[in-house]
């Protein structure tokens, strides 16, 4: 329900805006901003008003900040759907990426791959999907590797216990 109405913001805002990703990376400065287990309690509390919490979020923004996001930022404060700000940059940042082409996945195994691996998986990748595609890696006790694409929907897994498995599966079949 959450993301539905991220969407209709996301969308409202994408089409008044000029400047989408610089309002884009304000808006995730702001999530994380709002990560902070006080800001979450304050936006959240029934006891401080809307107007306040809504000036504590125009107050993080500072007088420079675009009057397009200002508004808006009115707008959900009006609407008490303050909290949504890190659902609306989520649907925000996804739509940049599809727009360029271009997405973020990760890439996790035992041992930290060198740079020339990483660079030939990304190009597999971008061979396989037409996309862009920018690895980060995490060191996991995944004795193999999983490549995990959120935003296109792929999950790539090699793991050396499944392949003993199944080549033991196949050994008994052929027999």
């Amino acid at each position: 329900m959450e993301e539905l109405i991220a969407k209709r913001y996301a969308t409202a805002l994408s089409s008044v805006s000029k400047d989408i990703a610089s309002i884009a990376e304000v808006l995730n400065v702001l999530t994380e901003a709002i990560d902070n287990d006080e800001v979450k309690t304050a936006l959240t509390s029934p006891i401080v008003t809307a107007e306040k919490k809504t000036e504590m979020i125009l107050s993080a923004l500072g007088k420079k900040a675009d009057t397009t996001l200002v508004n808006f930022i009115k707008i959900l404060g009006e609407n008490r759907r303050l909290d949504l700000i890190p659902a609306i940059a989520k649907v925000i940042n996804a739509d940049l990426q599809k727009e360029s082409n271009q997405y973020e996945g990760v890439l996790k195994s035992k041992e930290t791959l060198g740079d020339k691996e990483l660079s030939k998986l990304e190009a597999t990748l971008k061979k396989y999907t037409g996309s862009t595609i920018k690895l980060t890696q995490e060191k996991t006790d995944l004795d193999g590797l999983r490549v995990s694409v959120d935003d296109l929907g792929i999950e790539v897994n090699f793991s050396k216990q499944r392949v003993k498995e199944q080549l033991i599966d196949f050994i008994k079949k052929s027999l």
